[in-house]
């Protein structure tokens, strides 16, 4: 049986289990036995008309689902199933200015006159 690994800020929605089993033959079927079996995460993982968001990322045994066959990926017994949310951020513009000042150095940028 796949296991499916949850992310910390998910496991509210999991009576707080890092990890739960869902028999499954493909990816989507194991997310869909997860959100049956915890209805609270569907709102994390999928968009209202069902697609999975974005910003959620799925690995099965450490390779990304997008390069494998996405949510028709196969799983076999034993596979780990890894949600991962990605993590919002940006670079401060005191860091954008330390940067563009050290590419400058550097010579990978035109000085700006």
């Amino acid at each position: 049986m796949p296991q499916i690994q949850i992310p910390s800020p998910l496991r509210q929605y999991t009576q707080k289990q890092a990890t739960v089993n869902v028999p499954a033959k493909t990816v989507g079927d194991a997310l869909t036995g997860l959100v049956s079996e915890h209805p609270e995460l569907k709102r994390h993982l999928y968009t209202e008309d069902g697609k999975l968001r974005s910003f959620v990322n799925v690995y099965v045994n450490d390779e990304d689902m997008r390069y494998l066959e996405k949510e028709a990926t196969a799983l076999k017994d034993g596979d780990t199933i890894s949600i991962v949310p990605s993590i919002a951020g940006g670079i401060s513009e005191l860091r954008a200015s330390s940067y563009r000042q050290a590419a400058t150095h550097a010579g990978l940028l035109e000085a700006s006159s």
